[in-house]
């Protein structure tokens, strides 16, 4: 199965970042509509906006499968896919706003925390900070199927900084991490069981509190970074100044509270370009008798 991965990834290659991504893209438009995931994209799509029509509702699902495959045909090309020189007048596949965080980052001697979600090509951010010398670990959940996710690593590596799969045991080594003065960067915008509930997109969310904690335990900087897939093959990265996070009568940073103004951030990411993020995950799953009030 290994070998089969690889060959597939072998023809992506040579095909090019361009013409892979839009295979991928075709091939996830296609295939995607049949699968049940495309019940649940409408459906979320369809209770976040109640106002637009079905032909809306169906274009942004549209767009979030060519998204997600076109991310799937870029992966062997992640390396090619940023290349950002601040120094040079030729622009580039992609582009960066906020590089001046990424490097007050870098320099501050300080602990810091970078939450994003799954928007445009997800992998870019980890990629930018490992080029431009910032100590970071990106948290990653590893694929199901085992030869995939060993494909998928082998090329994180290549690519990446610091990397920790998300399991059991895994909060140590993020942990470790930090009280090193390294940086630790993860994905926020997938359900989590045992989260702390938020508000997203109107509706009751449960997220993962683990950022929350150590904000509140390190008391570091927190940022938000996003990716935006712009026209001709091109991205946009944006990383956020430091939130200013809600802190209790004792002057320690909220968890709940930092988990709902890191999770308000992406709401709005998501609203901007709402084909570009992941619908067909199961992100509201909360009891009945969940609760949450508006920010």
């Amino acid at each position: 199965m290994v070998g089969f991965v690889r060959g597939v990834f072998a023809v992506a290659r040579a095909l090019g970042p361009e013409r892979s991504g839009a295979v991928g893209a075709a091939l996830a438009r296609t295939i995607g509509p049949l699968l049940p995931a495309h019940k649940t994209a409408l459906a979320n799509i369809r209770a976040v906006y109640p106002d637009k029509s079905d032909a809306e509702v169906r274009a942004i699902a549209r767009g979030a499968w060519d998204n997600l495959g076109r991310t799937g045909g870029e992966y062997p090309h992640l390396g090619r896919l940023f290349d950002f020189d601040p120094d040079s007048t030729v622009p580039g596949r992609t582009e960066v706003d906020g590089i001046e965080h990424f490097l007050s980052l870098r320099d501050d001697g300080k602990p810091g925390i970078i939450f994003s979600a799954h928007l445009a090509n997800w992998e870019l951010p980890a990629i930018c900070a490992a080029r431009f010398g910032l100590d970071a670990t990106a948290v990653f959940r590893a694929p199901n199927d085992p030869a995939i996710a060993r494909v998928l690593h082998e090329i994180r590596s290549e690519t990446m900084g610091g990397l920790e799969a998300a399991r059991q045991g895994a909060a140590f080594a993020m942990q470790g991490a930090l009280e090193k003065g390294g940086h630790l960067g993860m994905l926020i915008d997938q359900h989590f069981t045992r989260g702390v509930l938020v508000n997203f997109m109107g509706r009751p969310a449960l997220v993962n509190p683990i950022l929350g904690k150590f904000a509140r335990r390190f008391d570091c900087p927190v940022h938000g970074v996003r990716v935006i897939r712009l026209p001709n093959h091109r991205f946009r990265l944006q990383l956020t100044p430091p939130l200013d996070l809600p802190r209790d009568a004792d002057g320690q940073i909220d968890v709940q509270g930092a988990m709902q103004a890191m999770t308000s951030v992406v709401e709005g990411w998501v609203r901007e370009n709402p084909e570009q993020w992941l619908w067909m995950h199961r992100r509201w799953r909360v009891p009945a008798q969940g609760k949450v009030s508006s920010p």
